[in-house]
């Protein structure tokens, strides 16, 4: 139910998001710190430098596999509830319901907790504050942002083209230099790599990796409330956005491989740094340091953005938290579920910080969660599709029923290794969204009183 009365308060998300400025915050979710942590586990599971680079090819084509049938989804039933909304008009309100407490609970905070614990671990670098310093910096990363959020959407759309912008430039240059101005590993004397074979094995542990660095692609799905022109535009976003992060990811990997050649890229600790210093001398860490911490508030400020119009869906729909359902017209944003968000990402950063492995913690902690919720979300096309007259689907998924069935068998199995090859944080995320059952009943029953 949507609220109604005060005309602050109980208003409806308004038409602001251009598709330059939706593309930005897909950008800005997806390249983060991942591609500077994890293309040396991918080098390590790949038998010679062409199956590395496909690999990342192939983590591009099946994010676009996926972002197509969320294109069907979202511009058919544009809402800024986004799975959420996908969810519970497919599968009922209970599957809608677990999802948004597993988001608000476990899948977005974690991600933000993640990403901010990361941010702190390379600030610290540059000027380190003590013994919980990771943590002051992870706190201090979630406040200003959830901050710049409650002052409007406009002013954090505005921030997130900006750095969106200056991550995508500063990958490019860097890359393009060691491109061109390093000379390559084999004119240097590097080997090639062991030149193993290929084996299933092999490829299946290198892709968990390279689509978890894909992942976010699907927050698109939250801004179709407020994507002016939703139905012309949310195809154009999602193909845009995953095209240009297939680029930039294509074009640092070939820069560590030829910088560094295979071996010595699967040995590598600091990939990032490995390859600037060779470009800028010794300062080449801090720069990497800094980029990094500009790619980590990027994401962490997009995470904001989406993460709380699924915590303003449910307050709208559910009396019992309705107190999230409220948005702030003169802002255009949902102010209490942004403190919501905020305050639950704190929490677990104070958790966090008693942890030797914080960031290993939160990927344990998210991924089952995360997968499973993304295979339900595309097989919702199929119950669509059946609901709907062919005139209703302003955009259909290509090759249907083929591509989201292949989509869907992707989810199930990054479903089974986050489940196979992560540790108890795992648990503890997946018994946070079995919480969510009786929470449900608690709710269900406030509705009808």
């Amino acid at each position: 139910m949507t609220n109604k009365g005060n005309p602050i308060t109980g208003s409806s998300p308004l038409p602001t998001f251009t598709t330059i400025s939706s593309v930005a915050v897909i950008v800005g979710v997806v390249v983060g710190i991942g591609i500077f942590r994890l293309p040396p586990i991918v080098a390590g599971n790949s038998g010679n430098g062409l199956q590395f680079i496909l690999f990342w090819l192939a983590g591009g084509l099946i994010s676009l596999l996926g972002a197509l049938c969320y294109a069907e989804l979202a511009s058919a039933n544009p809402d800024s509830g986004g799975e959420y909304h996908f969810l519970s008009k497919a599968f009922g309100k209970p599957v809608g319901f677990l999802f948004t407490w597993g988001r608000m609970t476990v899948i977005q905070t974690g991600s933000l907790a993640l990403v901010s614990f990361i941010l702190g671990d390379y600030a610290t670098l540059i000027l380190d504050l003590g013994r919980f310093s990771p943590a002051i910096y992870a706190a201090m990363t979630v406040i200003l942002l959830t901050g710049l959020n409650i002052m409007g959407t406009r002013h954090s759309s505005k921030v997130q083209m900006i750095l969106t912008s200056i991550i995508v430039f500063v990958i490019v240059i860097i890359s393009a230099s060691a491109l061109i101005f390093v000379p390559s590993a084999r004119e240097a004397g590097l080997t090639e790599g062991p030149g193993v074979g290929f084996s299933g094995g092999m490829a299946g542990s290198a892709m968990i990796f390279v689509l978890l660095t894909y992942g976010g692609w699907n927050e698109a799905a939250y801004l179709s409330g407020e994507l002016i022109n939703v139905k012309k535009n949310m195809i154009r976003v999602l193909i845009a956005g995953i095209a240009i992060i297939t680029m930039l990811y294509l074009l640092i990997n070939m820069a560590y491989l030829h910088v560094l050649g295979l071996e010595q890229l699967q040995q590598s600790q600091t990939v990032g740094a490995d390859i600037t210093e060779p470009v800028f001398g010794t300062a080449g860490s801090y720069i990497v340091g800094f980029i990094i911490i500009f790619a980590a508030i990027s994401t962490a400020n997009a995470t904001i953005i989406t993460g709380a119009r699924t915590n303003y869906a449910l307050g709208r729909d559910f009396n019992l938290l309705r107190f999230m359902g409220k948005w702030n017209s003169e802002k255009n944003s949902p102010v209490n579920a942004l403190l919501v968000q905020g305050t639950i990402a704190l929490l677990l950063i104070f958790f966090g910080a008693w942890s030797k492995q914080a960031v290993e913690t939160m990927v344990d902690y998210t991924a089952p969660v995360f997968w499973l919720f993304l295979l339900l979300t595309t097989a919702s096309l199929f119950v669509f599709r059946r609901k709907y007259e062919s005139n209703e689907i302003p955009y259909k998924v290509p090759l249907y029923p083929i591509t989201p069935l292949l989509f869907i068998a992707a989810c199930g199995f990054m479903l089974y290794s986050s489940l196979a090859f992560t540790g108890t944080g795992s648990l503890v995320g997946a018994g946070f969204l079995v919480l969510g059952i009786p929470v449900y009943l608690i709710t269900m029953n406030k509705n009808k009183k």
